[in-house]
């Protein structure tokens, strides 16, 4: 072997040497993903017995605060890169609580889309793409995934393609399992956050009962908080996304229907629950609007 090739080997060496030192003295580096559907529903059940996350707050700083704590716990070596906090909204645009969240430090707000059914879409594909993206680029080392859905297995694979350990945390289930057995076959390691974790972030929204410190209302003034709920609606959603309803009256979808009566509640500050006939009221007053401005 000539010299000249001997020189280039040599500086090959080199070069590979001084990667690995650097390879070698890179802090590890930790990231967090959160599927906050999937938050909401489990916290929500076990906490709250509800699913539905208009029935009951979550402090949403306060239990990221705690994800963030735990992780740098479980990786005391490691830094960590951010908290990546994926949700559904309407047309991605961030309701007031998310641009809350979007504000805290370290936190990576993510939207997926929202339809009329209040389910998340497109929120397993922003998940898969981080965390490939991530780990290719090296850019940490170890993933916390917080989720269930099957379809993360995918995001899961493809990072640990790239040499990035993924651990799975969850959310104690109430009866069963809450996460997908095949995700939880795949990840590196697992976790489960119990009552105890979960208790001091989630508070149950209560509304007063008819009685005598709560007369009922009339059909009149439930049919006119139904019609300022559809105002307020027309000014934050659009009339081209509430136009969308009016082919199908005088049905609304379940999951319209359910805000319309979470939100009237909290504006009479009780409860029209086993009252159709005032729900019907409130429905009345809710088209009658939206049909007199669209």
């Amino acid at each position: 072997m000539d010299d000249d090739a001997l020189s280039a080997i040599e500086r090959t060496n080199e070069l590979l040497q001084q990667v690995l030192t650097k390879l070698s003295t890179t802090p590890a580096t930790h990231a967090v993903f959160v599927d906050a559907g999937y938050v909401y529903a489990a916290a929500g059940r076990l906490v709250a017995g509800s699913e539905d996350r208009r029935s009951f707050e979550l402090d949403a700083e306060g239990i990221i605060e705690a994800f963030i704590d735990k992780a740098r716990a479980s990786f005391p070596d490691s830094r960590l890169l951010r908290v990546y906090w994926y949700d559904g909204a309407r047309r991605r645009i961030h309701t007031t609580e998310q641009e809350r969240i979007a504000e805290l430090p370290d936190v990576k707000v993510r939207l997926g889309n929202l339809n009329a059914s209040r389910q998340q879409k497109g929120v397993d594909s922003l998940i898969r793409t981080d965390l490939e993206s991530l780990a290719r680029h090296r850019a940490i080392s170890d993933a916390v995934l917080i989720g269930g859905d099957e379809d993360l297995v995918s995001a899961v694979e493809a990072a640990q393609g790239y040499g990035a350990r993924v651990h799975l945390w969850g959310i104690e289930a109430t009866d069963g399992r809450n996460q997908a057995d095949p995700l939880l076959w795949e990840v590196d390691s697992q976790r489960t956050l119990d009552l105890d974790f979960c208790k001091p972030y989630v508070v149950r929204r209560a509304a007063l009962e008819y009685g005598e410190h709560a007369p009922a209302p009339s059909r009149d003034d439930v049919h006119f908080v139904g019609a300022r709920v559809a105002g307020g609606w027309l000014v934050s959603r659009g009339r081209d996304d509430l136009a969308e309803l009016l082919p199908g009256h005088p049905y609304l979808p379940p999951g319209y229907d359910q805000e319309l009566l979470v939100e009237a509640e909290r504006l009479l500050g009780i409860s029209l629950r086993g009252h159709a006939d005032l729900r019907r009221s409130l429905r009345d007053g809710f088209w009658e609007h939206l049909r007199a401005q669209v």
